[in-house]
């Protein structure tokens, strides 16, 4: 036996012996034919598009997405397949009218699949039920909330979607109830402006999500933009023109509301320290002044107190007024070749000052000038603006009349 092996013939003997065997094997297996189910085979459409673009149908309400289907054939080809390796396929790019129908379906296999040895012995169901839908479309609006948290010192404007509105399509029994695209962004906390590309979903009209089967949509992303604005306090100011011994130091100013909480960019708020509603000329009143100014703001602030109107009182104390009629004019700055004839005997004026020097003053001591220098060659009767002067007394000045100006009348002429 230990010379029978160690005899090479004999080795090579059984080496043929096996081939053989292995080779009836694997003939006899390929050639086995079996019977095998696949359940779960998915349900395919052909032609969808097709029926979508050219007629503008889409199909709905779809009975089953798979069916169960049994297989016949050899061993060597459907005994590796599972539910997954075939589909059940259904072209409906020939139907052509809107209805509830029943089509067969049929199975495709693997490419490169000999059909020809394959056989199908059940198919459950046998048909698929289906609609098919008129496509309609429908514009809606893009809402969202932002659910991260603002920095300390900032707010946020409302969010802002881009596009702002999605036109969605398919069957009108999908969309009727659709009335907005919902989305929801954003995480953290932010200090400047945030911006980010996202999805979103469907909501009826009370809020609630809808399902997007069978919609399509002319978009699958929207950009969500919150609008960060930097705030701060800015103080309401008037600006104030001295005269008549009115100074900022005997001048209260009260402005109601006193400030603002303005929002807007960093580098527009970083420089306004105060707003400023007017500039009040003291020489216009004689104690007390009151008025209402509209709030002038630069178009990229916002408005967060919401006050777009101040009220602005202007009280001068310690000072006194006295009324006087002046009679001492005198102009100045004649044009050369012309003569300027006082028409006016007198004019009532209104001095203001501290009482222990008011009173002191005489009507001798009071002057009009009037200023020609801007009349050139113009020939004529004109109200000419006059300049006060009391001469001998400081801290004392006229108080503008309600016209507007201190004027006497002036004929100009030319002289021959």
């Amino acid at each position: 036996m230990k010379k029978l092996y160690d005899s090479r013939a004999f080795w090579m003997v059984v080496s043929l012996l096996i081939s053989i065997t292995l080779w009836l094997y694997v003939s006899s297996v390929d050639k086995e034919v079996i019977t095998q189910p696949f359940r779960g085979v998915k349900v395919e459409l052909v032609g969808e598009n097709l029926l979508k673009d050219s007629r503008n149908m889409v199909i709905t309400d779809m009975d089953t997405s798979t069916v169960t289907v049994v297989l016949e054939g050899p061993r060597r080809i459907i005994g590796s397949w599972d539910a997954d390796s075939i589909t059940a396929q259904i072209d409906v790019s020939k139907l052509s009218r809107a209805a509830y129908t029943s089509q067969q379906y049929v199975i495709s296999y693997p490419d490169g699949t000999d059909t020809s040895s394959i056989s199908v012995v059940r198919k459950t169901p046998e048909t698929i039920n289906f609609m098919v839908s008129p496509q309609v479309s429908k514009t809606i609006q893009v809402r969202g909330s932002f659910d991260g948290k603002l920095a300390d010192g900032y707010t946020a404007e409302m969010p802002v979607f881009e596009p702002s509105t999605i036109v969605i399509s398919g069957a009108e029994a999908y969309i009727k109830n659709v009335s907005y695209a919902w989305v929801t962004f954003g995480e953290g906390e932010v200090d400047s402006t945030y911006k980010v590309e996202t999805g979103f979903t469907l909501r009826d009209e009370d809020g609630v999500p809808c399902s997007n089967t069978g919609i399509s949509f002319s978009t699958d992303v929207v950009t969500a933009t919150l609008p960060v604005l930097d705030m701060k306090e800015v103080k309401l100011d008037v600006n104030l023109i001295e005269g008549a011994g009115a100074t900022a130091a005997n001048t209260k100013v009260s402005i109601e509301p006193k400030s603002l909480l303005l929002a807007g960019d960093s580098a527009l708020l970083e420089g306004m320290n105060r707003i400023v509603l007017a500039t009040i000329d003291l020489t216009e009143f004689s104690s007390s002044f009151t008025d209402v100014y509209t709030i002038p703001l630069d178009n990229g602030l916002r408005n967060t107190t919401g006050e777009t109107e101040a009220r602005v009182t202007v009280e001068i104390a310690g000072l006194s007024t006295k009324s006087f009629k002046v009679t001492n004019f005198s102009c100045i700055n004649v044009t050369d070749g012309y003569s300027a004839n006082i028409i006016s005997e007198s004019l009532d004026v209104t001095l203001r000052g501290k009482e222990e020097v008011i009173s002191q003053i005489k009507p001798e001591n009071i002057r009009a000038v009037a200023d020609l220098s801007t009349f050139n060659e113009s020939t004529g009767t004109y109200m000419v603006p006059v300049k006060i002067y009391i001469d001998g007394f400081t801290d004392v000045g006229a108080l503008k009349p309600s016209s507007g100006e201190n004027s006497i009348s002036i004929e100009i002429r030319k002289v021959s």
